[in-house]
């Protein structure tokens, strides 16, 4: 068997990224999502298993260990992805901001790059306050927002812009489908 495909779903916060990657992950079996791990505090209401959560202290031991396809700081907090352990006949979906995605594609160049835009700056911070961001993450996430959409642009293997969930995820799928035919 090939090895299994990487697919990274990047984009600025409030993109719905996480919304896009739940539904790829509902709908295919052969798709396997790796939980980034976090010191940031869980934020109220959202779900045990949306990060691991871990102290500084676990995360730079993981660090020191090479136990991170990639990791970065963001707004004091420390996010990574772990190296993946995954069952033979699964695809590993990364859902990360970009400089991850650009640490992910510097070291595996053939990992499919999805970069996620959102609508509007407005309906981006719509989504950014409903989720409970305080508002000052909001206002910052929201100033990093054009940088990021020129990066991620430069660098995706595609752009999605969601403003209709039902035909980004069905773009995703069709992209993750062409690849699979391409390496299997």
């Amino acid at each position: 068997m090939n090895e299994a495909l990487i697919i990274v779903v990047s984009g600025p916060g409030g993109a719905g990224k996480g919304t896009i990657v739940q539904s790829l992950i509902e709908r295919d079996p052969h798709l396997w999502l790796s939980r980034s791990w976090t010191t940031r505090t869980q934020r109220e209401g959202e779900s045990d298993d949306a990060y691991v959560f871990v102290t500084r202290a676990q995360f730079e031991d993981r660090i020191s260990d090479g136990g991170f396809l990639e990791w970065t700081e963001f707004l004091g907090n420390l996010y990574g992805s772990p190296v993946p352990n995954v069952g033979e006949g699964r695809d590993i979906v990364l859902e990360i901001e970009l400089h991850g995605a650009q640490q992910v594609k510097a070291t595996r160049p053939d990992a499919i790059l999805v970069f996620v835009r959102p609508p509007s700056r407005e309906e981006q911070q719509r989504r950014l306050q409903g989720r409970g961001d305080p508002e000052h993450h909001v206002v910052e996430r929201l100033k990093k927002a054009e940088d990021e959409e020129r990066q991620g642009a430069e660098i995706a293997d595609v752009v999605v812009i969601n403003d209709d969930l039902e035909r980004a995820v069905g773009e995703i799928e069709g992209i993750i489908r062409a690849a699979r035919g391409l390496s299997r």
